[in-house]
């Protein structure tokens, strides 16, 4: 259903090059975010007073920690590539018996997977130059790409967007650096600190893709029903949002999806709310410096896309991801000024303890049903 490797080699191919840089400017450059990426472990563990333990009671137990892996835009992709294949391998087995049991079935299967691969190829190329970094939650070890035993994850940096990133706001190298690092250690434990959280997440997306209508006829009136919203023809007497607030992707989605979407949604404002809230909570003792990252970063946010790149955000539903920024960050913040950082951490207890999504726009409700009743 999707040739992979042509998926790859579109977007090695596609993608911009990054910003120049000597080939010991490179080295100091990773050197430097594996440096940050390791003492930004310590602060972020302290901060959230999440998952505090020594590097001897880690071994004790026979986990390793989570490996560092600096990449390029070429080695971002071949990890997402990794990740999309074991997610979607359930759901694009059953479009494969599908299609191979009709007509012509084997000859349309070889030419839909070169035709998809490249489309994936074309998305990835797109995001590849835009990832600052990422904490990979599903994706199998290989060797090139290791993860942990410790949740399986690992911790991506692709260097070449972090220097252009930094060049373009005129910031401290230094400071940014560790400032970007500081948020994605947050995933990380978020993810290795909460044992849980890992299948949660991996069972609401296969429930997600395991409720996809492969029937073509279906899916192509899904289509035709989306392509009328985008264009304002909505059927007289419909309700609900506005279509200029929903994504293509969730134009295409059936009713029971759009439930899993909106706690995958809710989860999702979490975390980065979260790690936001953390990088900026750790930032003032040790990245001077962070006032003036946070307000250029967050006006580069604002504005910075033109209008192509803003079609493209909308698309593919970007737009939705940077208000999980805002609107996540600020459920954390109330929380925590509420009931402090441990009674924050209660989030972390179970799938039940997690906010909804009317809770991440309203936190006092989260408090009310997590701490009235468990007090």
């Amino acid at each position: 259903m999707v040739d992979w490797n042509l998926a790859v080699a579109t977007a090695t191919r596609l993608v911009r090059p990054g910003p120049e840089v000597s080939r010991d400017e490179a080295r100091a450059v990773v050197a430097e975010l594996r440096q940050h990426a390791k003492v930004s472990e310590e602060h972020v563990r302290t901060f959230t007073r999440m998952g505090n333990r020594t590097d001897a009671e880690a071994a004790a137990s026979g986990d390793t920690p989570p490996p560092v892996l600096v990449v390029d835009r070429a080695g971002w992709v071949k990890a997402n590539v990794a990740g999309f294949r074991e997610l979607l391998s359930p759901l694009l087995g059953k479009m494969h018996e599908r299609r191979t049991g009709g007509p012509g079935g084997a000859m349309l299967g070889a030419v839909g997977g070169k035709v998809t691969g490249v489309e994936v190829g074309m998305l990835l190329s797109f995001l590849a130059s835009r990832v600052l970094g990422q904490y990979e939650t599903f994706a199998p070890a290989t060797r090139e790409l290791p993860a942990s035993s410790e949740g399986g994850g690992r911790l991506l940096l692709v260097a070449p967007n972090i220097v252009h990133v930094e060049r373009e706001l005129a910031v401290s190298p230094h400071d940014f650096r560790l400032w970007v690092c500081l948020h994605e250690e947050t995933h990380r434990t978020q993810f290795t600190a909460v044992p849980w959280l890992r299948d949660h997440i991996q069972g609401e997306i296969q429930s997600f893709l395991s409720e996809t209508d492969v029937d073509p006829s279906t899916l192509l009136e899904r289509l035709r029903e989306a392509a009328q919203s985008l264009t304002g023809a909505r059927p007289s007497g419909e309700e609900g949002e506005e279509a200029s607030d929903r994504s293509f992707v969730e134009l295409v989605q059936t009713p029971v999806q759009r439930e899993i979407l909106n706690r995958l949604t809710a989860v999702m404002s979490l975390l980065e709310g979260h790690a936001d809230y953390v990088m900026d909570g750790v930032g003032p003792e040790v990245v001077p410096t962070v006032a003036e990252i946070r307000e250029k970063f967050q006006k580069r946010r604002a504005t910075g896309a033109g209008r192509l790149d803003q079609a493209l955000r909308k698309l593919l539903g970007l737009d939705a991801k940077l208000r999980q920024y805002r609107d996540g960050e600020r459920f954390v913040r109330a929380v925590v000024e509420e009931v402090g950082m441990d009674g924050f951490n209660r989030v972390w207890t179970s799938p039940n303890t997690l906010p909804t999504k009317s809770e991440i726009a309203k936190p006092a409700d989260w408090i009310a049903r997590v701490h009235r009743k468990a007090d």
